[in-house]
C-alpha cells in the first residue's frame, strides 16, 4: 500500500468515527464540485479541530478569510452561540454565491455574513466599522498575503484570542528560503511574523492526510 492510500485509509478511519459528514456537509461539497470550485476545502476532520478549537476557547466571534464553498464556515458556525457572529472574507463573486446557498441551508444565513472583493481591501473596511475583538481568525485564502491577514489579524482581537493559519507547509517546500514561490514566500513570512511579534506565541504543525503533507499554524495573541 502507497503512503498516500495509507494516509487516505486513515483519514477516512478518523472522518468516520470522529468528524461524520451529515448531509448538509455532504451538500456543501457536491455543490462545490457542481460549481467546479477547486477542491481544496478542509477535511472534515480539519474542519471538526477549527469547530473544537472554537468552543474549548468559547468563541462568540469568528473571522474566515477565505470562504470558498462555505465548508469550513459551516464547521466554525457550529460552534458559535445563537447570538453569535461569523465574517467571511471571499474574493470570488461565484464562490461566495455557492457558499451563501450552502450556508443558508445549514440554517447560519442569520450568523454569518460573507463579504465579496480582495481581503485586503474588505479588511481595512471592516476595521473601521470597529467590531468588538474577534476570538478566532481562520485564515485560509491567497497564501502570498499571509504575512498581511496576520497583521489585519492582530488589529482585529485581543488578548487571548486564537489566529489559524492553514496550508503552512506547502508539500515541505516551506523550508525553502531561497524559494521564489510567492506562496512560499507569503508562508515563511507570516510564520516567520508569528515566531518573532511580541504579542503572538504560535507553533506549527506538520499533517498528512487526503490532502496530501501539509500543515497548520496556531497562534494567541498575547
Amino acid at each position: 500500500m502507497s503512503g498516500s492510500q495509507l494516509w487516505d485509509d486513515v483519514d477516512d478511519y478518523f472522518s468516520t468515527h470522529l468528524a461524520p459528514e451529515d448531509d448538509v456537509l455532504v451538500a456543501a461539497l457536491r455543490d462545490s464540485e457542481a460549481a467546479q470550485l477547486p477542491r481544496i476545502s478542509v477535511t472534515p476532520t480539519q474542519g471538526k479541530l477549527l469547530q473544537l478549537l472554537a468552543q474549548i476557547h468559547g468563541a462568540r466571534t469568528v473571522l474566515e478569510i477565505g470562504t470558498l464553498a462555505g465548508y469550513s464556515t459551516i464547521w466554525l458556525a457550529r460552534a458559535l452561540p445563537a447570538d453569535g457572529r461569523l465574517i467571511s472574507l471571499e474574493y470570488s463573486p461565484k464562490h461566495a454565491e455557492v457558499a451563501a446557498r450552502n450556508i443558508a441551508r445549514a440554517g447560519f444565513d442569520k450568523l454569518v455574513e460573507v463579504r465579496i472583493g480582495p481581503a485586503l481591501e474588505t479588511l481595512p473596511q471592516l476595521a473601521d466599522e470597529n467590531p468588538p475583538p474577534f476570538d478566532l481568525v481562520f485564515i485560509d485564502a491567497d497564501k502570498a498575503n499571509n504575512a498581511h491577514y496576520v497583521e489585519w489579524a492582530l488589529r482585529l482581537t485581543s488578548a487571548g484570542s486564537l489566529i489559524v493559519v492553514d496550508n503552512v507547509v506547502r508539500g515541505g517546500r516551506v523550508a525553502d528560503a531561497g524559494s521564489d514561490d510567492p506562496d512560499v514566500r507569503g508562508t515563511r513570512a507570516a510564520l516567520e511574523l508569528i515566531g518573532s511579534h511580541p504579542r503572538l506565541s504560535g507553533t506549527a504543525i506538520q499533517t498528512v492526510g487526503s490532502k496530501g503533507y501539509d500543515g497548520f499554524a496556531l497562534a494567541r495573541v498575547v
